[in-house]
């Protein structure tokens, strides 16, 4: 898919022009990662926006021991790096490609210029910031006030509204996520979560099929069944 084409279809861009997405494919610059690679580090300087057009990554904290805290994957369409690009801050999470990605980069001069052309493209971002500051606020919720069978089912319901497919009463879900990714985002240890979804499983809420997961009788309030 050629650059504009890319472009066009991202959420930030779309109302544009054919002129203005010729104007931004000028000043956007491909860049390849493989599976594995670290893309952006923690504390690096804050200096452009990625915006995924192939493959997937992953946000991720890294603690002084090496643990990883995963904090949220992304796909084609989103995009990250905003935060530093806006405050000028360091870089406030690390990123990895969990396959083979392919990104486009926009610098910050370049950004800071498109912004004052298009106003409407900073409401945007505004908007799928404060998304995504809701979705955080959520999660420290959750930490704190449910338990693992309920962070593991929100974890569930965001994956069903993210990536399910709806057939008849169940979704599935076709997901990367390993039960350590689900580990890291719930707080809890791998154990604690193949035990929780093998008690989902007996109890008739899920199928795990591979790497399918398939809630059945779904209406995305599995979280309050559970």
């Amino acid at each position: 898919m050629v650059v504009k084409e890319v472009l066009k279809s991202f959420p930030l861009f779309a109302d544009l022009s054919e002129e203005d997405l010729e104007d931004i494919e000028k000043i956007v610059h491909k860049k390849s990662f493989s599976k594995g690679e670290i893309i952006l580090y923690q504390f690096d300087p804050g200096d452009s926006l990625y915006i995924i057009s192939r493959g997937k990554v992953k946000v991720v904290l890294f603690s002084r021991d090496g643990k990883e805290v995963l904090l949220s994957t992304l796909g084609p369409g989103e995009f990250f790096g905003e935060m530093a690009l806006l405050d000028g801050l360091p870089r406030s999470a690390s990123v990895v490609a969990t396959e083979d990605s392919e990104l486009l980069v926009l610098k910050r001069k370049d950004f800071i210029e498109l912004i004052r052309n298009h106003p409407e493209i900073a409401l945007r971002i505004l908007t799928i910031m404060s998304k995504r500051l809701r979705y955080a606020d959520q999660k420290i919720g959750s930490l704190i006030l449910m338990d693992v069978y309920g962070r593991v089912a929100r974890v569930l319901v965001e994956l069903a509204e993210k990536e399910g497919k709806k057939i008849n009463d169940d979704i599935i879900i076709e997901t990367k996520l390993k039960q350590k990714d689900i580990a890291s985002m719930v707080g809890a240890s791998r154990e604690t979560v193949s035990r929780v979804l093998k008690d989902f499983v007996r109890s008739g809420f899920i199928t795990i099929d591979g790497k399918k997961i398939i809630i059945h009788n779904a209406d995305l309030s599995i979280g309050k069944k559970i």
